[in-house]
């Protein structure tokens, strides 16, 4: 059975996690290897819709993201996570929950993040339409040791998954030297 972990993309919103975990999700199954994406919005519609975004739901957000993905990491898959998820305590949870847990930064600039956001959320929080919006009227804390950081802003999206991809092959979880298929 292949070696089952877990990649966490964590960031602002807007700054690409869903996109790149995207990428990542069909250049690893395109590899051979079982994978599954999990991302925030979608989870947040099918399985945790009745949770808010006080802190506390939050985290619970997160814990039970964490659990669903450590139960197929235990069975090979490689699972790919774009999530906010803002505070570095439950991150911690759900990295001693898992074990097999790669957290990676995927940094961007805010005023980039208003740029890209086609929802307009920023817009409406910025103008107290929105409450608890990460980054504008609730924090954000950026991994303090994360096992690494993208620049979306500063990085086209094929060198950000390239450094994915790198760090993967790194920790031996994919085999090196397949290539990219690259598609948008």
């Amino acid at each position: 059975m292949e070696r089952g972990g877990v990649v966490w993309l964590t960031g602002l919103p807007s700054s690409g996690k869903s996109t790149l975990a995207g990428h990542l999700a069909r250049e690893l199954a395109r590899r051979g290897r079982r994978v599954e994406l999990l991302d925030g919005d979608e989870v947040r519609r099918k399985l945790t819709r009745p949770l808010g975004f006080s802190r506390e739901d939050r985290d619970e957000n997160v814990r039970r993201v964490a659990y669903v993905a450590g139960l197929l990491a235990r069975h090979g898959v490689l699972v790919v996570v774009a999530m906010i998820s803002p505070y570095r305590a439950v991150r911690a949870e759900a990295r001693a929950e898992i074990g097999a847990f790669l957290e990676v930064h995927v940094a961007c600039g805010t005023d980039e993040c208003i740029r890209r956001d086609v929802k307009g959320l920023y817009r409406r929080a910025l103008a107290g339409e929105i409450a608890n919006f990460t980054g504008v009227s609730d924090p954000y804390e950026p991994p303090e040791q994360p096992d690494l950081v993208v620049q979306t802003d500063r990085e086209s999206e094929a060198e950000s998954l390239g450094k994915l991809l790198g760090l993967l092959e790194q920790r031996g979880y994919v085999e090196g030297g397949a290539g990219v298929a690259w598609t948008t």
